[in-house]
């Protein structure tokens, strides 16, 4: 991972536990903004069960205090914080550092 960071929207426009997608080179990534703590997490938005760029358009939810997002196609469920998915362990998508500067969303590049 490079120290180049790549601004990919104002944070204003998040929506609380509602995700929006983003091209950072050639990845499809999925970023999220969860209510009450506003943490930001930044994660695969391809869904690999069904091969679709969807996983910003999932549910967040919470299971034993591990925050996940469920894909809308067929469920499974993936934790922020790791990609792990919670329904078959042998399952992981990419996560990506994101943080907030000077009010701009950014991921690592």
């Amino acid at each position: 991972m490079s120290d180049s960071w790549i601004s990919v929207c104002d944070e204003s426009v998040l929506v609380p536990d509602t995700g929006i997608c983003a091209k950072v080179g050639e990845d499809h990534v999925a970023i999220f903004k969860v209510a009450g703590s506003g943490d930001l997490f930044a994660i695969s938005n391809i869904c690999p069960f069904g091969n679709a760029s969807v996983l910003s358009r999932g549910l967040i939810g919470e299971v034993d205090g591990q925050l996940y997002v469920a894909s809308p196609l067929l469920k499974q469920r993936f934790r922020l914080n790791d990609g792990v998915c919670l329904d078959d362990e042998s399952i992981t998508i990419a996560t990506y550092p994101v943080r907030v500067s000077d009010g701009q969303v950014e991921i690592a590049a």
